[in-house]
């Protein structure tokens, strides 16, 4: 009998070892997609804003060259910004197929496997 309680001591005890072996395996897979998705996301921003700024120069540079040909240096600027109202209103008609692909990518980043190492 007393052998009998032994044994069932030590299988509670190894069921407790085996949730708290698997919550820290859980907490260890929750941080390695957080840092993915943290790091992927970084990347993105600032990929994002140099690129931004190279448009933003790219546009001060096409103001002022068509304001050389229109003839008065602030009608390329308007020019320029009538095209980004456009390039807006075309956003706007478009925004919810730019959050459904915002959002995929986000959820494909966080379920991602990661690839074995011998690939």
């Amino acid at each position: 009998m007393k052998d009998k309680v032994i044994l069932v001591e030590m299988l509670i005890e190894k069921i407790e070892q085996f949730g708290k072996t698997n919550l820290e395996l859980y907490k260890l897979r929750a941080i390695d997609k957080s840092t993915d998705v943290f790091a992927s996301v970084t990347t993105r921003v600032v990929l994002f804003s140099i690129i931004a700024l190279f448009f933003f120069l790219i546009t001060i540079g096409l103001s002022l060259y068509l304001g050389d040909l229109l003839g008065k240096t602030y009608y390329g600027f308007f020019a320029m910004a009538g095209f980004y109202a456009f390039v807006t209103i075309l956003f706007l008609i478009f925004k919810n197929k730019l959050e459904d692909i915002f959002n995929n990518y986000l959820i494909n980043q966080i379920f991602k496997e990661k690839k074995d190492a011998s690939n």
